[in-house]
């Protein structure tokens, strides 16, 4: 028995994608402030690290399932490097999270399924969810 995955429609912009932005923009500025000492390391390193693999996932797996959204996910990671990658260490390690992340993703899906868009929806939670704690966690 195959599975027909043709008639799985295009995902319209998700309210979550929007909210994911939205949030990481405002994180971006509150972070770009947030930093005065530019050590290379910050309480928030790993959530903000998760974050970066969290929108490699998605640029990757929302552009395989059809989103019209041109580079929103891949921007989004631009800002975060601009905002964050204050030392070249740490625009290396931010870079290749979100690399690393959609090379992964590029390996396991090839076709936008049903487990693709659980994992879309997954990632877009898990994402608002830490750009939130961040968010939170500045002064």
């Amino acid at each position: 028995m195959t599975n027909d995955y043709s008639r799985i429609e295009k995902p319209a912009v998700l309210s979550k994608a929007g909210a994911l932005a939205i949030v990481a923009c405002a994180l971006l500025a509150a972070m770009s402030t947030a930093h005065s000492a530019q050590s290379d390391s910050k309480p928030y390193d790993e959530k903000l690290f998760r974050l970066s693999e969290i929108l490699g996932s998605v640029h990757y797996l929302r552009e395989l399932c059809g989103a019209d959204e041109d580079q929103l996910w891949r921007q989004s990671m631009q800002d975060i490097v601009k905002a964050e990658g204050y030392t070249a260490l740490r625009r290396a390690r931010l870079t290749r999270s979100f690399n690393r992340s959609y090379r992964n993703y590029s390996r396991t899906y090839n076709t936008c399924s049903p487990s693709a868009q659980n994992a879309i929806n997954r990632f877009l939670a898990e994402g608002a969810r830490i750009a939130d704690e961040l968010v939170k966690s500045v002064p």
